[in-house]
């Protein structure tokens, strides 16, 4: 991602980005849309699927047994 740094002119007209705002060139043709930091990471976390349900979840978390992180780690330095 490419980062922009404004100044303060370009900054004023985008009104503290308190919405989303629209990006033209000069004859009108929309360029892109800019959009506050929490609406970007609205948008960012609604489009990601779980592929299961809650209950299936709950049923995991559940469950007993599996390995320490330290029986984890322990092998894999054996590797």
């Amino acid at each position: 991602m490419t980062t922009v740094v404004l100044d303060a002119t370009l900054r004023s007209k985008l009104n503290g980005l308190a919405e989303q705002v629209e990006l033209c060139d000069e004859s009108g043709e929309t360029l892109g849309y800019c959009v506050p930091v929490a609406e970007y990471t609205r948008l960012l976390y609604a489009s990601i699927k779980i592929p299961f349900s809650e209950e299936e979840i709950a049923s995991r978390m559940a469950e007993k047994g599996g390995r320490s992180l330290a029986e984890i780690l322990a092998d894999l330095e054996k590797q």
